[in-house]
């Protein structure tokens, strides 16, 4: 045994692969009786091993995680501003900035809080309750108190408390989606496997947190606590830090880069002014504190959060809900989607594809479990009636069978089995319903489906009292009862070989494969049993069955393509299944599928090549998935994950963006998840990214206007310092021009809608900066046509002997106006706006206008306000002179624009 402190921590005995011994070996090893542990034996492993428990994670107290709230560049940007306007006086501009702070970390707080969540959804699979051997007798015992060597009894409707090694099983299917991405439940058996097997084909094991959903099953548990499979993902999930999105990675860098420019323009002016200049010192650190309060943008915070807000407000009308703010930007930042397949490419709904007779191969068309389709060959529609075989194949599908299929508002579904289901639906199509077949074909007896036999098979009577035994189940199995064959032209000895290579060709596709035969015979006893099974049957057809794609998913896979996204499937299916679906969906198609296991093989060097390279992979457990999208991270990725099962929350809570299914998903996934879909539809992650791009496009056009109107006020002050001209603009008339206009005006670019083509260009870089080259182009150019206008405007109207009262106050006004006419330009980054659509497409634009247009009006004629702000009245010869310094912004940058336009297209005409 191991020793006591790492039996404790990991609540397992000694480590073997349970699943690669006989069932009389794990018994023997874990000294475990068929009549099960003692209590007092019972006890002792408790106490050394722990209970069957997952630990509760540690967790920062709410004040520290409070605390860390304000541990944020742009909130230290926001307190900085909020100092100045104190040591300016102005109290109500700082209680508006701290308000503003405290939201923005109570926001975060409530956000962390909720992302603790996950551990809590995982844990909360654990069963409560256990049924057990224990001195002999059967009892019912808390799941905590399970031990290994205990002998659990499982039954239809159970969750597996624990791990555990089946050492008898009947007729037991576990639904181990959660876990695998199996997207059917799992046939059991007590029989041992390699050691390589992935963990969905470990049939003689049954994992703590699946569900039992048919059968009775006993099994000894092997491992507890947090040595599960259920545990291993748990701790997983626990070391796994949380990843910043790509937009508040460059914001971070942005406002330091622009804190630290600020610091080191103000002192460099102070020095300037004092030591070059001799001004005081007392003047010159309120001329610095003025070009401070200019250059801070104290409305990216704010702006930031509106934006993304929008962003999830149109997101959850597309069924996307976000769970954190900058998710919706980081979703318009991806280059690569790893999606789960079954429920999210696929229907989830099992559909019949391919029926092969003897001399007849027929395409059944439609998708899903709605009875609409036909039946062709080779694209030629048929009648079912013309065609023997494949009339008493369908009919043998619909009666030996107990799934039935409903309609409920206009939505089919199955009740049963989805592979039997998927005959009822072909039945309808062929124009055989379960309801008019029974009643023409009365089932007298059946034999149900049983692993070790692997075939179901039922008695019926027809409507001239004529005995049939009807049968379905495995190829291999269905092969061997059979002699002959039914042909067009009626029954022949049987073709093996034919049957074998249709088997092949049919699977090769990636589908399912049903055999369906008969007999017209009855019982030879008075029950159907197993000995009118063995022989004599005639083989109708193999039916190929798959989970087909959603229409609306190729469509969407195409548009990712189109916007330069890769899509890569990561599921826990088999390989063909995986490799079929993947080629309809244009995904991997002529590349090789890897399995879980050749993952597992190879270096992290290696799987990043692989990882970039193909774009199926099946067969994944939890840590296959978590390496993929730690690869692609790697290579500076930014990576979306799709998932559903508690198997896939690792790699969720990794990825720069947590995507989780909202009907079928598991808690723990929706938990780590930053986005839920409402509808599990992979083409609403599409029209996510869409919106995702168009909020970034939105916060690049918000600084690209906030950066040149803080410039202009700045570049004003300090050229009026280092020629030693009278102040422009007095530290009180900066802040009301930052308050009225940089987030007022600037907040109606929140409501942009998206551009033409914005799913047509490739995706940002990964490491692109925030401000471009070009970027600090168009900031330079218009900070200096605004500094141009304002400081132009101020010096004429001194040297024509106007008060310096009404030259600051046109100075004021031409600033705002300037900001004004370039917020009309910031619509578009390159496109013109002299159009209908760019002057009024955007209706918060004009209001945002329109509502600034009285303050300042307000600002220039009130008394009250001119003797806050030292403001006069102006001529209407002086508000023209304003508009037109106005325009001269507006005029140079759609030139600016419509140069840069025909510069790349010469270059692209060029190239």
């Amino acid at each position: 045994m191991t020793n006591r402190s790492t039996v404790e921590r990991t609540g397992t005995p000694p480590s073997f692969h349970w699943h690669t011994l006989p069932a009389e070996r794990v018994a023997e090893a874990l000294q475990s009786p068929t009549s099960g542990l003692t209590a007092a034996e019972a006890a002792r492993r408790l106490a050394q091993y722990g209970p069957n428990r997952l630990a509760p994670p540690k967790r920062r107290g709410p004040l520290l995680r409070l605390l860390l709230q304000f541990h944020n560049i742009l909130l230290y940007v926001m307190m900085a501003a909020a100092l100045i306007t104190a040591l300016l006086g102005h109290w109500i501009d700082t209680g508006v900035l701290m308000s503003a702070v405290v939201i923005n970390a109570i926001i975060g707080f409530i956000q962390e809080g909720k992302a603790q969540s996950a551990l809590d959804a995982i844990r909360a699979m654990l069963s409560q309750h256990a049924t057990v051997i224990r001195d002999g007798q059967r009892q019912e015992i808390e799941a905590a108190n399970l031990v290994p060597g205990d002998v659990v009894v499982l039954a239809s409707g159970d969750r597996v408390p624990a791990d555990l090694r089946l050492v008898s099983v009947k007729e037991l299917r576990i639904e181990e989606a959660a876990l695998t991405g199996e997207s059917l439940p799992v046939e059991k058996s007590d029989a041992a496997v390699s050691a390589d097997a992935p963990l969905g084909d470990r049939y003689g094991m049954a994992y703590s947190g699946t569900v039992v959903v048919y059968g009775q099953a006993t099994g000894i548990v092997v491992t507890t606590g947090a040595a599960t499979e259920l545990g291993r993902i748990n701790q997983m999930l626990s070391d796994i830090r949380n990843l910043t999105t790509p937009l508040l990675r460059k914001v971070d860098r942005f406002g330091r880069v622009l804190a630290l420019a600020i610091v080191a323009m103000s002192a460099v002016t102070f020095m300037l002014g004092v030591w070059w200049r001799g001004h005081p010192a007392a003047e010159m650190f309120m001329m610095v504190v003025a070009l401070a309060a200019s250059a801070i943008p104290e409305g990216l915070p704010a702006i930031m959060t509106v934006t993304l807000a929008l962003g999830v407000q149109r997101m959850a009308r597309r069924n996307a809900i976000v769970r954190r703010l900058p998710a919706v930007e980081a979703l318009g930042s991806v280059t690569v989607i790893c999606s789960d397949k079954t429920g999210t490419l696929t229907r989830n709904e099992m559909t019949v594809q391919r029926v092969v007779c003897a001399g007849h191969v027929f395409d059944v068309g439609g998708v899903g479990y709605a009875p609409v389709g036909d039946l062709s060959i080779d694209g030629r529609i048929i009648d079912v009636e013309h065609y023997p075989a494949l009339a008493m194949a369908i009919r043998t599908g619909v009666l030996c069978n107990d799934a039935r299929l409903c309609e409920e508002d206009d939505l089919w579904r199955v009740e049963g089995d989805p592979t039997e289901g998927a005959l009822l639906v072909l039945g309808a199509k062929g124009g055989f319903t379960q309801h008019a077949g029974h009643a023409a074909w009365p089932r007298l007896d059946a034999i149900p489906f049983e692993s070790q036999h692997r075939f179901m098979a039922t008695y019926h009577r027809d409507s001239d009292d004529e005995p049939w035994i009807f049968v379905k189940g495995a190829p291999e199995a269905i092969l061997d009862m059979c002699a002959s064959q039914l042909a067009h032209d009626g029954e022949l000895p049987l073709d093996v070989d034919y049957w074998r290579r249709m088997a092949t060709d049919t699977a090769a596709q990636g589908l399912r494969m049903l055999a369906l035969a008969c007999k017209r015979a009855g019982p030879l006893e008075a029950r159907l049993g197993f000995d009118d099974t063995r022989s004599g049957y005639m083989l109708l057809a193999l039916v190929g069955i798959i989970d087909p794609p959603r229409e609306e998913a190729v469509r969407a896979v195409g548009e990712c393509h189109h916007a330069g996204i890769r899509v890569k499937m990561i599921t826990g299916d088999h390989a063909e299944t995986a490799r079929a679906i993947g080629a309809q969906l244009a995904i991997g198609v002529g590349k090789p599928a890897i399995t879980g296991a050749e993952v597992a093989m190879m270096d992290d060097a290696a799987l990043r090549r692989v990882a970039l390279e193909v774009d199926v992979f099946a067969r994944a457990s939890p840590e296959h998935k978590l390496r993929l999208v730690q690869a692609l991270q790697d290579d500076g990725q930014v990576v979306a994950m799709t998932g559903d099962g508690v198997n896939d929350a690792p790699a969720l809570k990794r990825a720069d963006v947590g995507v989780a299914m909202g009907r079928k998903g598991t808690e723990a996934a929706k938990e780590a998840a930053d986005m839920v879909l409402a509808d599990d539809n992979f083409a609403t992650i599409a029209a996510a990214v869409r919106e995702g791009r168009a909020v970034y496009d939105n916060l690049k056009k918000f600084i690209l206007f906030m950066l040149p109107t803080n410039g202009g006020e700045a570049l004003v002050v300090i050229a009026a310092i280092l020629f030693e001209l009278a102040l422009p603009l007095t530290p009180a008339q900066v802040l009301w021009i930052n308050m009225v206009t940089s987030s007022t005006l600037g907040l109606a670019l929140a409501f942009e809608p998206a551009e033409h083509g914005i799913m047509s260009r490739r995706p940002r870089p990964p490491g692109e900066a925030l401000l471009s080259g070009f970027f600090v182009w168009r900031v330079l150019m218009v900070s200096v046509l605004m500094m141009t206008g304002a400081l132009g405007l101020f010096l004429w109207e001194l040297n024509d002997g106007t008060s310096l009262e009404t030259a600051r106050t046109m100075a004021v006004n031409a600033v705002v106006a300037a900001e004004m006419f370039y917020l009309i330009n910031s619509r578009f980054i390159l496109a013109t706006v002299v159009s209908l659509d760019g002057l009024t497409g955007n209706r918060y634009v004009l209001l945002a206008i329109a509502a600034c247009v009285p303050l300042q009006i307000a600002y220039t004629h009130l008394p009250a306000m001119q003797a806050i702000f030292g403001s006069t009245d102006l001529t209407p010869v002086e508000w023209g002179k304003v508009l037109a310094a106005g325009m001269l912004v507006f005029s140079v940058a759609e030139l600016e624009k419509f140069v840069i336009r025909r510069t790349r297209l010469a270059g692209r005409l060029n190239g």
